[in-house]
């Protein structure tokens, strides 16, 4: 896949404009939420910031129990704190993510959705996932 960006947002030069909140499965019905701040002029720029730049490297992605990610433009430390995020498992298994108080400046990607993005990034720039 060919990405539009000139520089990848994990080897940009700039400050951060989005929030992302990696949703991660504890058992049974606990979820851990971890956010930091990322580069990135839209919300996949900032998971691939996520997934590719310092301490990413697809490791949010490959843990296990990974459930999604959330991508929220500007930062916030309320949200930092105390992000606005319900987790909820259904009866068949699946998880499902609700932002309370969603807009247009907020984006919620599945697991699938960010093993993906991630394996797409591989290819471009790594060579095949997981290997240099």
């Amino acid at each position: 896949m060919t990405f539009t960006w000139k520089i990848p947002p994990w080897e940009r030069n700039e400050d951060c404009a989005y929030l992302a909140t990696t949703l991660t499965a504890l058992g049974g019905r606990e979820v851990a939420l971890n956010t930091e701040s990322m580069r990135g002029n839209n919300a996949t720029e900032a998971l691939a910031d996520l997934l590719m730049g310092p301490g990413g490297a697809g490791g949010a992605v490959l843990l296990p129990g990974l459930v999604g990610v959330v991508v929220r433009r500007g930062i916030d430390i309320m949200w930092m704190a105390q992000p606005a995020i319900e987790v909820t498992k259904t009866p068949k298994g699946e998880w499902t993510i609700a932002v309370d108080g969603a807009d247009a400046e907020v984006t919620a990607f599945s697991a699938p959705d960010a093993l993906d993005l991630h394996s797409r990034l591989h290819a471009a720039y790594r060579g095949p996932a997981g290997g240099e």
